[in-house]
């Protein structure tokens, strides 16, 4: 899925994910968990502001940004993390 995606100077500079828009919803980038790099590609694994997981692919040579994952925190999660 196509989505939109705002970026800071993170990481040695590099664009990381700030906010994200798809699907009529913008979302804010609370935490980068994960980043790794494949030959053409960035991929970001973050957490939005919404409890979500998201994994992102960047097209570096296109500048497109791609929605990978998107999972949801799940009720049970979300009860146990306020304990």
């Amino acid at each position: 899925m196509r989505v939109e995606v705002e970026c800071e100077p993170g990481h040695q500079g590099e664009a990381t994910p700030h906010r994200l828009a798809f699907d009529h919803r913008t979302v804010a980038v609370v935490e980068v968990i994960d980043r790794w790099l494949a030959r053409e590609h960035r991929y970001f694994k973050v957490k939005g502001e919404d409890g979500a997981l998201y994994i992102l692919r960047h097209d570096v040579p296109a500048d497109r940004w791609q929605l990978i994952l998107f999972e949801r925190e799940r009720a049970g999660e979300r009860a146990r993390q306020r304990e």
